[in-house]
């Protein structure tokens, strides 16, 4: 999702994602440190990382449905206590930082609010049934090599 479509401000009491989907800013949490990335000496003096922390367990900002979906994609990203985390600290300033962390999350809720494509079931083709039992010949024929004959 483009950053332009996120409306996020720094004195709003809400974020946007898309339309009829808002997080509240007292579900969000940020916290910054010492950035490991660009910008040389100036990452030793300045708080550049961005850390974006929102309480997604029990929000009511998301569907069920959706809710279910976005914490079971992220779940690596999930903490103990159900906060999502999402750092950024591609940019050289805390500002951009920031916008690229809400920027994650948007494409995060984006992608949890379309449901996965139903498996449709499709039967092995001949050609495959014949290549499975040729190996499953080969392989029997290689194990009965390895006995002993008495």
């Amino acid at each position: 999702m483009p950053a332009a479509s996120t409306a996020w401000h720094e004195g709003s009491r809400e974020m946007d994602v898309r339309e009829g989907i808002t997080i509240p800013d007292e579900e969000l949490t940020w916290t910054f440190a010492r950035s490991g990335g660009p910008g040389g000496q100036n990452v030793n003096k300045v708080a550049s990382k961005a850390q974006l922390r929102w309480k997604a367990v029990g929000s009511s900002a998301l569907p069920e449905p959706v809710m279910a979906r976005l914490l079971a994609q992220q779940r690596n990203r999930l903490t103990l206590d159900g906060e999502l985390l999402i750092t950024s600290q591609i940019h050289r300033d805390q500002d951009r930082n920031r916008q690229a962390c809400v920027d994650k999350l948007a494409e995060m809720v984006e992608a949890a609010l379309r449901p996965p494509t139903p498996r449709r079931r499709t039967k092995p083709t001949r050609a495959s049934k014949e290549r499975r039992l040729e190996s499953k010949k080969r392989r029997s024929e290689v194990k009965e090599g390895r006995r002993s004959v008495d």
